[in-house]
């Protein structure tokens, strides 16, 4: 019988790796009986199976069983498949499966329903759709045979969980499509992303590079593997390093923090809000063995300095990421950057070969080159996707260059200026009065509070200034909600100019969040939109002013 090892040689592992497969194939060969893969403790909870352990010989296998059982389906090079699946094992292995075959992985996050279904085909044109049933989801097949068979036979199917004979790859060339995934849906109906298997593998190895990446690494994944976070973030790069990967989602604290200890993670990325509390939290620090843990990477909202230096004083470097779908990123390592409280604000531009970055102001379309200046990043390169699907090509300028709609500003620190400061969303600015607000800046100050472990900055009509901020915040569990005038004392001690105060607040248990994690502002928006919502009225607090 063929070992996995020698199936694995049929990759040259001299030669250059062109496809996501020929990163595992040469895994599999350097690893064969190493652990590769796991699922979190608590599987059970969610989707009412086992945990399962793989080492990369047995991953290997089980690859090549969904490879099989997915051809049996019809799929194969270019062929588009769907598939909504918890993040457990056979998530990773059927987009993986789907990588050996050539065909295109089109995952969704679990939380998607008919209308992002509907919405996924009609943009893909799917005919397979690897799905479940669930504990919080048991009608789960029903429903998407339902709003799927609309559109024409597609092949309903349960992932595939058994090892099978040795799969050939598929001709596949970095330029070969191989994912669609979905953009987070904000500001109005989510996006097809597509990415080939040389745009994953660039934006992989300049993270492996960075983050010091290696088979010796423990990487805890609690993003689901279906976009840039997870697969970018982590399923790309563990495959290039060859390391071992633990996955966890939803987000589990008490597990979480057990995987920590109990897999040895060296890597893994925790949201802000998290790494403030537990920093604050001295008694449960100390009672969980981190020693393991280098890097934990943060993002989606502004860094506070003192979390980045109270973990940097225990031992663990906190790494500053901004990343989107599309393929752009920045990432300020204590490396690139040392100084924790710089490491929280800054970003360095990004010095990375086929890759490059511009500042635009998008008033008058020129380039910024002076610190200072507020203008929209923009990124071309072998990182970045080659526009949405079905697009007109709005999402790039007249050079090609991808428009983020993220605004930053280079910090006067250097000549040239070596450091970008991120401002705002482009779309996320509060006008209050003629005056521009950047929601963001509000954010980092109101999150500032010790009472306040998250919040987001929105603005509200008003009939005669056009907008005000208010403000959406989450206090600790056993802090005293500070009063909007409070939360305005607060904000006058950083001496900030009065036009940003906010003039609104209201407490909720959580922030709205979509499946990868960023606020749904439009949520919020609609609670003030409609002040008949009477379980909103008790916290609501507005200044007379």
């Amino acid at each position: 019988m063929e070992t996995s090892g020698a199936i694995s040689g049929r990759l040259n592992i001299m030669s250059e790796p062109t496809s996501i497969d020929d990163l595992v194939r040469r895994a599999v060969a350097a690893r064969p009986d190493e652990a590769a893969l796991a699922d979190a403790p608590n599987r059970a909870s969610v989707d009412g199976a086992d945990p399962v352990r793989l080492t990369w010989s047995e991953l290997d296998a089980r690859i090549d069983g969904a490879a099989a059982a997915l051809t049996d389906l019809g799929v194969g090079p270019g062929v588009p498949v769907g598939i909504q699946l918890a993040n457990v094992v056979e998530l990773p292995i059927t987009i993986l499966a789907c990588f050996r075959l050539g065909a295109v992985a089109v995952p969704f996050p679990i939380q998607h329903r008919a209308h992002e279904l509907r919405h996924g085909i009609e943009t893909a044109g799917f005919d397979v759709f690897v799905t479940t049933d669930r504990p919080d989801r048991p009608d789960q097949v029903e429903s998407a045979t339902a709003t799927l068979r609309q559109y024409g036979p597609v092949a309903m199917t349960p992932p595939a969980t058994a090892p099978g004979p040795p799969v050939e790859s598929a001709v596949v060339g970095a330029e070969t499509r191989a994912t669609i995934c979905w953009t987070s849906g904000t500001t109005g109906t989510p996006k097809g992303v597509p990415r080939t298997h040389g745009q994953w593998m660039a934006s992989s190895s300049f993270q492996v590079s960075e983050l010091r990446i290696a088979a010796s690494d423990h990487i805890l994944c609690p993003f689901p593997v279906v976009n840039m976070a997870g697969i970018g973030g982590m399923l790309v790069p563990w495959a290039e390093a060859g390391a071992f990967l633990a996955l966890h989602q939803p987000l589990d604290l008490e597990v979480f923090l057990g995987q920590l200890v109990s897999e040895r993670i060296t890597y893994t990325v925790v949201p802000p809000a998290a790494l403030n509390m537990l920093l604050g939290n001295t008694e449960l620090l100390d009672s969980l063995d981190l020693s393991t843990i280098r890097t934990i990477s943060s993002g989606s909202a502004p860094l506070d300095p003192w979390m980045v230096e109270g973990w940097q004083e225990r031992g663990i470097e906190i790494a500053n990421v901004f990343g989107s779908n599309e393929g752009a990123a920045l990432l300020s390592t204590m490396a690139a950057v040392p100084d924790p409280t710089e490491r929280a604000r800054y970003f360095p531009i990004p010095d990375r070969p086929g890759v490059e970055t511009r500042l635009v102001d998008l008033e008058h379309e020129v380039t910024i080159t002076e610190a200072g200046t507020v203008g929209e990043l923009r990124f071309r390169g072998i990182t970045v996707f080659d526009g949405y699907v079905g697009s007109d090509g709005a999402e790039f300028d007249a050079d090609g260059w991808y428009r983020t709609g993220d605004l930053f500003e280079y910090v006067a620190d250097d000549t040239p200026p070596r450091l970008l400061k991120f401002v705002d969303r482009a779309k996320d600015i509060i006008i209050r009065g003629g005056m521009n607000i950047s929601a963001a800046e509000i954010e980092a100050l109101v999150a500032d509070h010790p009472a306040i472990v998250e919040c987001a900055a929105i603005g509200f009509p008003h009939p005669d200034l056009g907008e005000k901020v208010g403000v959406f915040a989450v206090a600790g569990p056993d802090a005293d909600r500070p009063s909007l005038d409070e939360l305005v004392a607060h904000l006058r001690e950083h001496e900030i100019a009065s036009y940003k105060l906010p003039e609104r607040l209201d407490y909720l248990d959580a922030l709205p969040r979509n499946p990868v994690g960023k606020v749904v502002k439009p949520e919020l928006r609609q609670i003030w939109r409609d002040p008949a919502t009477p379980e909103r009225q008790p916290t609501t607090q507005e200044s007379e002013q």
